[in-house]
Order: C-alpha cells, then sequence, then structure tokens
C-alpha cells in the first residue's frame, strides 16, 4: 500500500507550509491522461530485462498460463552465487529500483540512495535482483498484458496471493541460476513477500540466508483492509472502468478518475497527520480561494500525486495488488500466525516506523517477537509509512551494518 515517493529529496525534510514548493501552483501536466499507464509491448524496454517462467497453478484456484517476469539486476554475480540480494516493491513501485527516469522508465529509481555502488545495499558487492510483482503493470504479467488470445487479460485476469507472487519469483530465480538469497528485502507491501519467501524458499530449495522486513505485518489488518474498501470503489464506480476492459479507449476516456481518487485515499494513509498539517496546514493553494472554488494546498497536493500515478499505472493493476494484499496471512494453514513466524530460519531484521498509521509499529513487533532471534529497529520520522523511502540517513545504515554482519556468517 505504498508508494514510490515522487515529492521529496530522499533524506532530506519538507518545506515549510510557507515555502514556494508548497504555496505554488504546481505546473499543469496538459497532456490527456492515457487509459493505461502500464508498460507494453512496444513501449521503451528501458533497463528491463525478461524471463519467461511458464505456467501457474494459483492459490485461488485459477491458472495462469505463459507467465513472464521483468526485472533489473545491479552489480555482478559472484561465481559462487553468494552475494545475490532480492529486492521486492511496493504497490505502486516497480523493479526500477536505481537509476535515472528516462526510455522506459517515468521516474527515477524508487530507492536510488540505498541501492547503488558505495550505497547501502552496495552494488560493487552485492548482485541484487528486482522483479516486477506478478499482477504489476511493468513488464511483468499483470492485466495489461496479453492473454493467449492476444487481447488484454482485463477483466479476465486472475486474482492472486502474495504466495503465488513468490512462487513466480522462484521460477525466476532459478532462471537467474541462483540457489541461495543472501538477503530478501522488502517494504509494505514487499514486506509481504519477505516474510512468505522465508518460508516458500527453503520449501522449494531456495536458500534464505537473511530478511529485512520493512514497514509491514504478519495479516493484513481490519484497519487495512477498511482504508482499501473505498479505494477499490472508486475504481469500479468509475464508468470508464468498464468492468476492468478499458485497454483500447482513448486518453482521456480511461478510468483515471478512480484510480486518482484511490491513490489520494491511500496517499493520507502513507503520511503523517503531523506531517500534513506541518507541512501545509491550511494555506491555500497559489492564487486560489478556498471560499470560492480553491483548494487548500494539501488538496493541490492529493491532485497533483493522483495525477502523476495515473500516468505511470494501471487501475486493474492496482486492484489486483491491493486484493493480494488484502488476504495477506502469513498464518493461513500453517497453524497461524505464531507458528509461521517460529518456523522462520534466516536471520532477521525487522524495521517499524514510528509514525506509520497503516503498518503500526505494532505490527512490525509482533514480527519481531515471533521470528527466533530477531532484531526490530525504528526509524524517527515525521513522514509516516513512506518513512521508509525518506528516512534514508536512518534506514542505510540500518541496512548496511546488517548486511555486514551477515557477510561474516557462513551458509
Amino acid at each position: 500500500m505504498s508508494p514510490a515517493n515522487d515529492d521529496l529529496p530522499h533524506g532530506g525534510t519538507a518545506p515549510d507550509a510557507g515555502a514556494p514548493g508548497v504555496r505554488s501552483p504546481r505546473a499543469p501536466t496538459t497532456a490527456p491522461i492515457p487509459a493505461t499507464g502500464a508498460w507494453r509491448v512496444g513501449d521503451a524496454v528501458g533497463a528491463r530485462r525478461f524471463a519467461d517462467v511458464g505456467t501457474f497453478d494459483l492459490e485461488g484456484g485459477g491458472r495462469l498460463p505463459g507467465v513472464r517476469m521483468a526485472y533489473e539486476t545491479w552489480g555482478t554475480l559472484d561465481p559462487d552465487g553468494s552475494n545475490a540480494v532480492l529486492v521486492l516493491h511496493a504497490l505502486t513501485g516497480d523493479a526500477h529500483v536505481s537509476g535515472p527516469a528516462g526510455a522506459g522508465h517515468p521516474t527515477a529509481g524508487w530507492w536510488q540512495e540505498m541501492v547503488g555502488p558505495g550505497a547501502p545495499i552496495d552494488t560493487d558487492r552485492w548482485f541484487v535482483v528486482a522483479p516486477n510483482v506478478l499482477g504489476g503493470c511493468q513488464g511483468t504479467t499483470g492485466p495489461a498484458s496479453e492473454a493467449p488470445d492476444g487481447a488484454p487479460w482485463g477483466s479476465r485476469f486472475p486474482r492472486v496471493t502474495a504466495r503465488d507472487q513468490v512462487a513466480v519469483e522462484i521460477e525466476l530465480t532459478r532462471a537467474l541460476g541462483i540457489t541461495s538469497w543472501a538477503l530478501v528485502v522488502g517494504a509494505s507491501m514487499g514486506g509481504h513477500r519477505v516474510l512468505e519467501w522465508a518460508l516458500l524458499g527453503p520449501e522449494a530449495g531456495v536458500g534464505v540466508r537473511s530478511i529485512a522486513a520493512i514497514a509491514t505485518n504478519a495479516q493484513a489488518t481490519g484497519d487495512q483492509i477498511a482504508w482499501a474498501h473505498p479505494q477499490l470503489g472508486a475504481i469500479h464506480a468509475d464508468s470508464r472502468f468498464r468492468g476492468g476492459d478499458y485497454y483500447d479507449a482513448d486518453d482521456g476516456d480511461g478510468p483515471h478518475a478512480g484510480l486518482g481518487i484511490a491513490r489520494q485515499i491511500a496517499h493520507t494513509t502513507y503520511r503523517s497527520a503531523r506531517e500534513l498539517d506541518r507541512r501545509f496546514g491550511r494555506i491555500p493553494q497559489g492564487g486560489e480561494d478556498p471560499f470560492t472554488d480553491g483548494r487548500y494546498a494539501v488538496q493541490s497536493y492529493l491532485d497533483h500525486h493522483a495525477d502523476k500515478l495515473c500516468r505511470r499505472f494501471d487501475a486493474n493493476s492496482y486492484v489486483v495488488l491491493t486484493l493480494s494484499m488484502l488476504t495477506h496471512d502469513l498464518g493461513r494453514d500453517r497453524g497461524g500466525v505464531a507458528a509461521a513466524l517460529a518456523a522462520i530460519t534466516a536471520r532477521t531484521l525487522v524495521v517499524a516506523v514510528d509514525t506509520d498509521r497503516l503498518f503500526l509499529p505494532a505490527d512490525c513487533a509482533r514480527i519481531a517477537d515471533g521470528v527466533p532471534g530477531a532484531a526490530l529497529r525504528t526509524l524517527r520520522s515525521d513522514y509516516g509509512h513512506d518513512g521508509f523511502l525518506v528516512e534514508d540517513d536512518q534506514l542505510g545504515p540500518i541496512i548496511s551494518d546488517f548486511l555486514g554482519e551477515r557477510s561474516s556468517v557462513p551458509d
């Protein structure tokens, strides 16, 4: 349930409410919003690589043939394969973890300060792999992809779970010739898959030596399900959603109204009340007058994020991935959450954000308390859930220290 952060410099501070970046209207984007922001065959490939990983029987009973995974890599795999790190993205992220915006990549990497040469996950030392999640919209098989009949899957795309997504990532791992991950790391929705990897990887014969689960939980909560409900409702209520079959619609005629509202609802949960009030308060937006038809600055901020997401994401993928998060339950068919956590043998780091109002610090503490020998660290941040994207000055040393300790421990 977390975006790539695209409005604040990493490690920086939010501008004061009276700063020019808040009071001045943002430059409008005049081009019509496309029916989908999904990457599709024929678009610029950018740094993507692709692997065909086969047909999958899904946890919910469906079958998905001809699955293709899009992924990116950084660094070089050691001859013994011991330096592989798997990075798993959140809801509206993708495989472009590090690197500039450009052809094929509408935004720069979402974790640039964390992954790269000399970064906490140092690609001069580690071979980093980041896949686009199953059901996503940036190259991996998802609703915007072609089904076997040549038409987009659209409304026919089956429901998938975090376990289905990890099953596909396991096949990608095999295709890459990797037999063991030194670290599997991810936050938010990515953290769901981190925890599933800790159990499913070893079951499938893929080693998982350590995991870092950041701002996440072991099962979806009632509060999270409640916040997701109006987001899904907004998309389904948009007449341009057309039940999920809108890929032949003209620019400007897609379900961007519903997707935009969903994003606005979600984004308020990604930030803290403290940050939104300190940053925006009741300041009007630029020359607009809230007493007539004008907006407050915080409304403009949410409009801006809605527009940006609609230009780079897909409404069907938003629905599919949100539903995968709501069904997340590490304890399902494993004797409950406590039993599942106790079965994790990987060395475990859990990171919470103290102001997170979506994935509460208590959710993270539950993981750390349940996994034998797990370490719990807390980021101090005004930014709420998005602290894991912003506070790299805190998170970086935590991750690099954890990796350094791991490197001295034999398999």
